[in-house]
């Protein structure tokens, strides 16, 4: 990694652990170690890197290696099919494991940002969209003949980009280096000025004020500073950034060297989530012709003693590092798990030192409002929300894709404009969102109202609630990071209640130990991620009760398996032994 301009970087842990598994198809002890020697790390540092990223593995995954998205939206269940089931009986495998000749390998993965494209995968690292039930047909042939990837259909591996919404960031195109100049006549003071009047909010959905961030960063003392961009949209259903991050990466470019001469940086990052690798040679090609252009570097625009360069670091599978400071933390080589808080990144983020994180859309947003002003930036939106926001929609509508809008407006009339006239609810900003009725559809979106980090997830009347509910409750159960007990335990403990009532074998008394356990988990975990994953469950038992007293019983036998119950210890302490195991008889 590097620490300043000018110095040799370090490879990444996190690529360097990804390139043994390319290579090798897992990650072992050996490799472990080797890993640790070459980058004079702890050996422990490095196991539990490995051991935390759902994309690396310790045992070998197949030369194909499939991972097939769970998402609501670009998940695998088409219709009446399963096409992960499908998948698997053409190749003779089952789901999780590795083929006994080391052909290939098939699972599941959480959302992998193409919910506007319908059923997706990752194959080797390279998402393949439209699925269905002859492609897969398709795909299973290729692997039984053992067809390199390379060599399959390049039709199936490009992502069109499905904008249907232009609105005030994107019909105004920025020319490379125009708000740079702007910044530099003004001077860093007056440009933090016009970010601080424009009222621009983070985009990423908790709507912190952007200018006040990199204010507080830049007086904080610090050896160095630094810019981070959060380009780690996992919340499922969001896929704005990956928009933005292949059709407008220059002004992302811009608006993060913006915020370095604001707060006097000389180093930034863009951390990258892991499902959208593919676009890591589009995105190192835009900074290269940045560094020709003279707008990353030494003495930027000839602008004496102003060095900044970025570099693109790509996550490896976990949600939780959409966490400002668990970014930071996989940023630093470690497990992305949140750090307690306070202090800030903003005083004590990147290596202890102030950091501002911001979102891609953020960063465009201030290039625009350097170059354009705060007046510009403020006649668009609301009193309370300046400016556009852009949301992802996806599910049950006819124009799933990208819209920008100003704040403000309605939920009816973005479901009008995607097709959706039959919805019976739509998520808000993605699980860890808010679940809305049809009653509710003349809301707006806004910070003063329904809040949104970009996702609006439809689901049509022809949907089963209880199924989203429960789809939601493996998510979050399954990207808990395990740090506290109140979301490690209670998320588990949630999805184990929804798969019961669907069951069948719910009571009544099961709905109000849903919303006691909802308030437990959302008021005592440690980080965001516990806080909202049980805010689609509460808002299902207030919005829609009867999703959930439907399948209910009034009587029924309970046999309560407790050896059962701890299954999950004993795979968290790799133990199967009978001292593990208790006798139910």
């Amino acid at each position: 990694m590097t620490n300043c301009l000018g110095s040799l970087p370090r490879q990444h842990l996190l690529h360097r652990l990804h390139a043994i598994q390319q290579q090798h198809r897992h990650i072992s002890p050996q490799a472990m170690q080797q890993t640790a020697a070459e980058l004079d790390i702890p050996l422990s540092q490095v196991a539990a890197v490995v051991e935390f990223y759902s994309f690396f593995s310790t045992q070998p995954r197949g030369r194909f290696d499939l991972l097939l998205s769970n998402c609501t939206s670009c998940g695998y269940r088409a219709g009446s099919e399963n096409l992960l089931e499908l998948l698997c009986q053409q190749l003779q495998t089952v789901p999780g494991k590795t083929r006994a000749d080391g052909l290939v390998s098939i699972g599941e993965t959480s959302c992998i940002g193409m919910c506007d494209h319908g059923p997706s995968m990752l194959i080797n690292d390279s998402p393949v969209t439209g699925l269905n039930a002859a492609k897969l047909t398709q795909i299973a042939r290729l692997i039984a003949d053992e067809i390199p990837v390379p060599q399959w259909p390049a039709a199936w591996f490009e992502i069109s980009d499905t904008l249907h919404r232009r609105d005030l960031l994107l019909s105004n195109p920025l020319i490379p280096g125009n708000a740079l100049q702007q910044a530099f006549q003004q001077d860093a003071s007056e440009t933090l000025a016009v970010i601080q009047q424009s009222g621009l909010r983070g985009r990423g959905g908790a709507g912190f004020d952007t200018g006040k961030k990199w204010q507080f960063c830049r007086e904080a003392p610090g050896n160095a500073h630094y810019v981070v961009c959060n380009a780690d949209e996992g919340e499922p259903g969001t896929f704005k950034d990956r928009y933005l991050l292949r059709e407008y990466a220059d002004a992302l470019f811009e608006g993060m060297t913006l915020c370095a001469f604001v707060i006097g940086a000389q180093q930034g990052f863009v951390y990258l989530r892991g499902e959208y690798r593919y676009l890591l040679p589009h995105l190192q090609a835009e900074l290269n012709h940045r560094r020709k252009l003279g707008l990353l570097g030494a003495n930027i625009l000839g602008q004496a003693g102003f060095d900044f360069d970025i570099e693109v670091v790509v996550g490896a599978g976990a949600y939780i590092c959409g966490e400002e400071s668990a970014l930071i933390e996989s940023l630093e080589g470690k497990p992305g798990i949140p750090r307690i808080r306070p202090p800030f990144p903003v005083t004590h983020g990147y290596w202890g030192q102030p950091t501002v994180v911001n979102n891609v859309e953020t960063f465009i947003a201030a290039a625009q409002i350097a170059l354009h002003g705060a007046s510009w930036f403020k006649a668009s939106g609301t009193a309370a929300s300046a400016g556009s926001k852009l949301l992802s929609i996806s599910g049950d509508c006819q124009r799933p894709g990208v819209y920008e809008y100003p704040f403000g407006v309605t939920i009816r009339q973005v479901l009008n404009d995607c097709g959706a006239a039959d919805a019976q609810a739509v998520q808000i900003g993605g699980p860890a969102g808010v679940l809305l009725g049809p009653a509710e559809f003349n809301r707006g979106i806004a910070f003063e109202d329904v809040a949104t980090g970009g996702s609006v997830l439809v689901f049509g009347q022809q949907r089963d609630l209880l199924a989203i509910h429960r789809n939601f409750a493996q998510f979050f159960a399954h990207e808990s990071c395990g740090f506290c007990t109140p979301c490690r335990v209670g998320t588990q403990l949630l999805k184990n209640s929804l798969d019961n009532i669907a069951a069948g074998r719910g009571s009544p008394n099961d709905l109000e130990e849903l919303r006691q356990l909802g308030q437990i988990v959302q008021h005592q975990s440690h980080c965001g991620l516990g806080h909202t994953a049980t805010n689609h469950v509460l808002d299902g038992l207030r919005q829609f009760p009867q999703v959930f007293s439907n399948r209910l019983q009034s009587q029924f036998t309970v046999r309560f398996d407790l050896d059962q119950a701890l299954a999950d210890a004993r795979q968290i302490t790799r133990r199967d032994d009978a001292a593990a195991h208790l006798d139910n008889e």
